[in-house]
């Protein structure tokens, strides 16, 4: 990848940048799912340069992950580049800041809503990958794809579903883009969806809500 389209950095490129002062250090800490079942540990940070924090989490996938032989949910955005399949040594996964949530007592990070079987079903990618606009989109797409499942679920609160009804809000709200904000109308993801932007109003999205993550 070049450096014109590289607009993410793990935290250990950069010499100057260290974690915010308002949250600890989640590296090492296992990360579970909305079922309390462990689905990896946090292996790095990935910044924004340009909004100049954190916006996900790199995550070694347990190996349960992988044993569970999913294929990818959804599809190439260029059929060319990759295999949109998961090949050997892609055992990271990448969650946005704001579908995370901690608990910083017992020293984890959870989901409150995404399960095994949809990370499993998550495209990974190898440790250190530079991550592209593309990549991002897929694993958006494969996370928010129950979103609209805004019923009640077994044990959920009255809160718990209001909450999701917002976060769908929220996606719904995401997914319109200005026209010369596509980053490449070539792409199959950009036809499709219309909403793979250049520029970092991408983490304007809701699932970047850092008020989210810190609760």
């Amino acid at each position: 990848m070049t450096d014109k389209k590289k607009h993410l950095y793990y935290l250990n490129e950069l010499s100057d940048y260290k974690v915010d002062s308002d949250d600890p250090d989640v590296r090492g800490w296992p990360v579970k799912d909305v079922d309390n079942r462990v689905i990896g540990k946090v292996d790095n940070l990935l910044v924004s340069k340009e909004r100049k924090r954190v916006v996900y989490l790199d995550v070694e996938v347990d190996s349960s992950i992988i044993d569970a032989n999913h294929d990818p949910y959804g599809k190439p955005a260029e059929d060319n580049i990759h295999e949109f399949i998961n090949k050997e040594g892609q055992n990271h996964l990448i969650i946005p800041i704001g579908l995370a949530r901690l608990n910083t007592s017992e020293k984890y990070v959870y989901s409150d809503r995404i399960n095994h079987r949809t990370f499993a079903e998550t495209k990974r990618m190898e440790k250190g990958y530079d991550v592209t606009r593309e990549y991002e989109v897929a694993v958006l797409e494969s996370y928010n794809r129950d979103l609209e499942d805004t019923g009640p679920r077994k044990h959920e609160s009255a809160e718990a579903i209001e909450n999701r009804k917002k976060e769908l809000d929220d996606y719904e709200r995401s997914r319109h883009v200005d026209e010369d904000q596509i980053y490449d109308e070539n792409t199959e993801a950009a036809r499709r969806k219309g909403r793979v932007v250049d520029d970092d109003a991408f983490y304007d999205r809701g699932e970047f809500d850092r008020d989210k993550y810190r609760k």
